[in-house]
């Protein structure tokens, strides 16, 4: 499943270093105006999706798909992103224990 997220990371990274005459990836990653543009269309898709219970799988794709050729644009790599979530995972847990302990 985490497969699919690798294999978008690697196709963006080849991209920036391999670029394909007429790739949208190479398109996103090279216009940061654009990758944001879509990035804010692709979300407003998704909640509309979610709101009228249609697409809403095909939207969130899209939203990742996005949103990674945007952070690579920005030089913001996943695995920084994945260690400030695993920073934050300590976080709730300890919360949820202290919550815990309260009953």
């Amino acid at each position: 499943m985490l497969n699919m997220l690798e294999n978008l990371v690697k196709l963006a990274r080849d991209r920036k270093i391999n670029p394909i005459k007429g790739s949208y990836s190479n398109r996103l990653l090279s216009d940061k105006s654009l990758s944001k543009a879509k990035v804010l269309e692709e979300i407003n898709e998704l909640i509309e999706a979610v709101e009228k219970n249609t697409n809403k799988i095909h939207e969130a794709a899209d939203v990742f798909y996005h949103l990674l050729m945007y952070l690579e644009a920005n030089e913001i790599e996943i695995e920084e992103v994945m260690s400030e979530l695993k920073k934050r995972e300590k976080k709730w847990v300890m919360t949820m224990i202290i919550f815990l302990q309260k009953f």
